[in-house]
């Protein structure tokens, strides 16, 4: 397929269960990567499998699941290329998880499209206002959280892999308690 082709592709995203074959795939996909650059950037080396499977227990998705989350996966035309979760942390606060698109699908608007829609459930779920926190050497995924009015908030939780915190309110206005 063509470039050109490959951009007028649709974008389709859609609620699917954590333990789905695809929604597994995709999670496990972002862990490594994730893992990857992290052991890169300060052990000069990547992943093992067991580090994933370590991973993927101690922050395991189940709670991305109704009445208080959801996971949302995207298509591109007909391939499967991304995900994004959204969990309530209280009545009025949702927290984005998992944001994640494939490599070959970047640049293609999909990230946008997933983080757009995790916006939109969060809404459904109640909440007024949507969190999430990230490192520092996950450049692109900062950028793309500032360009779509995240701003950078005081740390609501303790993680060690936790270094930035942005929060957005729903209606596009920073959120003041």
């Amino acid at each position: 397929m063509s470039d050109a082709a490959t951009l007028r592709l649709p974008w389709a995203v859609a609620a699917q269960p954590v333990d789905s074959p695809e929604a597994r795939a995709l999670l496990r996909e972002y862990y490594t990567e994730v893992a990857d650059r992290y052991f890169e950037l300060y052990e000069g080396r990547r992943s093992t499998p067991e580090e994933i499977d370590e991973g993927l227990a101690e922050y395991p998705s189940a709670d991305l699941t109704p009445p208080h989350g959801v996971l949302l996966v995207a298509r591109h035309g007909d391939a499967v290329a991304g995900c994004a979760g959204v969990r309530l942390l209280d009545a009025r606060t949702a927290e984005l998880k998992q944001l994640f698109v494939r490599p070959a699908k970047r640049g293609l608007g999909g990230a946008g499209g997933l983080l757009t829609a995790t916006e939109r459930v969060a809404v459904q779920l109640g909440a007024e206002r949507i969190r999430l926190d990230t490192r520092l050497d996950l450049v692109e995924a900062i950028a793309l959280y500032r360009r779509h009015g995240f701003v950078e908030i005081a740390p609501y939780h303790d993680d060690n892999y936790a270094e930035i915190f942005f929060e957005k309110r729903l209606d596009g206005e920073p959120w003041a308690d």
